[in-house]
């Protein structure tokens, strides 16, 4: 790869020599490896998401061609999932973010080196692979984690691949922009993806990287939408003539959505202890894994089948048809579901499954109190601010994401009080979130 760029050096080097204004020519090798980091973000980010429907597409081809089919092909996913993450990129599993959060933290002039185990193009790869065979498999997770993993990775290589006369630019806000940028890609949600870089990732002042944040998550987003076309995730939905006491539904949604949110963490985390403690063997491992998915395929096979997948058909159903209300166990399988995939070992994302369990919420308990569509969908936006603010307590980053995906931006107050009271009520069952606990064990592991 070195010897493939370095004719490409020497010409950029003597281009760049040409230029006699010194001010210009650094401000334009700093800002390059970003756009560069950006296009190629966007790329991966609309690739991935192509890969990642088509892979819930065919589960859903063999489960109308044959239901029981799901017997099989989920403990075969399941398997395989685990299989390729532990052979070829250990830290390649789960969602991504915390793995990203911790090389943040590692981006310093002793540790520098370990990032490279959380940040590679072998998790690029395997990330992607391990995610779409276990949602092929009925498992109950994102992209959307995954893509800030892989844009993260991008960015890191882009800045490893620099020659050595570039004006050395910082890891950490080489990571932290590609973190940003992947978000806004995923999603179609470019200040999501600025907010979540300032609440979630940085602890150092935004003045460092403000101009290559922005820019790279407008180019990162323009890739996107070229690729893809110019989309909103979800739609949008009808939220208009909603009175102010829609405030007392929301209120009680967000409460209930942030407990039940914070208590799947504290589960996920318990799960992940006693999976390390107990199933010390690769049959151990592999026992759990088809009892695991073998309780979700009989959950889809003889109750419901929106256990299975990311399940954002559930979020577009309650928000656009006039099937609004979900059945009282559905937001539980929903929680099920993630519970057991999440902690499978296999590569996938929870902030999909988090929104649609958010939603179902939503939507079970304005069935309950008898709230008109648009007041449903309005508490059923809320849940899903709240369920997505209680795993990962960034009330801010959540608001403006499905603030983003909807385009409802008459209800920034009604999603940032959701959020709020979401974030108040998660704290009383734990009080660090999921990715920062999972950060921290991440941070274990590779400084012993």
């Amino acid at each position: 790869m070195l010897k493939f760029l370095s004719p490409i050096r020497k010409s950029l080097k003597k281009s760049f020599d040409n230029i006699r204004n010194e001010q210009l020519k650094h401000n334009l090798l700093q800002a390059i490896p970003f756009w560069i980091g950006s296009v190629i973000t966007g790329f991966f980010a609309v690739m991935y998401a192509k890969i990642f429907a088509w892979g819930e597409n065919l589960l859903h081809f063999i489960l109308d061609w044959h239901s029981w089919m799901i017997f099989i092909i989920a403990p075969v996913g399941f398997v395989l999932s685990w299989w390729l993450v532990k052979e070829f990129a250990p830290n390649a599993k789960g969602s991504g973010i915390p793995q990203v959060m911790a090389a943040v933290e590692l981006a310093n002039p002793k540790e520098h080196k370990k990032i490279r185990s959380l940040l590679s193009l072998k998790i690029i790869v395997f990330k992607i692979i391990s995610s779409v065979v276990l949602v092929i498999g009925g498992g109950a997770v994102g992209r959307e984690g995954p893509t800030i993993q892989v844009a993260g990775s991008v960015f890191r290589k882009v800045n490893e691949y620099l020659p050595e006369w570039w004006p050395k630019i910082s890891k950490k806000n080489m990571i932290m922009t590609g973190a940003a940028a992947g978000l806004a890609a995923a999603f179609n949600t470019p200040l999501g993806g600025i907010v979540f870089a300032v609440e979630e990732l940085s602890k150092t002042h935004i003045n460092y990287f403000k101009t290559a944040l922005f820019t790279a998550v407008i180019i990162a987003g323009l890739t996107a939408q070229t690729l893809a076309g110019s989309y909103l995730y979800l739609g949008y939905p009808k939220t208009n003539d909603v009175s102010l006491m829609v405030m007392f539904p929301i209120i009680l949604v967000a409460g209930t959505a942030g407990i039940l949110a914070s208590q799947l963490s504290v589960t996920m985390l318990k799960m992940n202890d006693w999976k390390k403690r107990k199933l010390k063997t690769d049959r151990t491992n592999v026992v759990f894994l088809v009892i695991s998915a073998l309780i979700i395929a009989s959950i889809a096979f003889f109750i419901n089948r929106e256990i299975l997948g990311s399940g954002k058909e559930i979020m577009e159903r309650v928000l656009f048809t006039k099937d609004k209300h979900e059945d009282w166990y559905v937001p539980v399988l929903r929680m099920l579901g993630p519970a057991l995939s999440f902690t499978s070992g296999g590569a996938g994302g929870i902030f999909a499954p988090a929104l649609t369990a958010g939603a179902s919420i939503g939507s079970v308990i304005s069935g309950f109190i008898h709230l008109s569509s648009n007041e449903t969908n309005v508490v059923v936006l809320a849940g899903m601010v709240a369920f997505l603010t209680g795993i990962t307590r960034a009330p801010f980053t959540s608001a403006i994401i499905v603030l983003e995906m909807t385009d409802r931006h008459s209800l920034i107050f009604h999603l940032m009080l959701a959020g709020m009271v979401s974030s108040i009520a998660s704290i009383l069952v734990s009080r660090h979130s999921l990715y920062d606990a999972l950060k921290m064990r991440f941070l274990e592991e590779l400084r012993r």
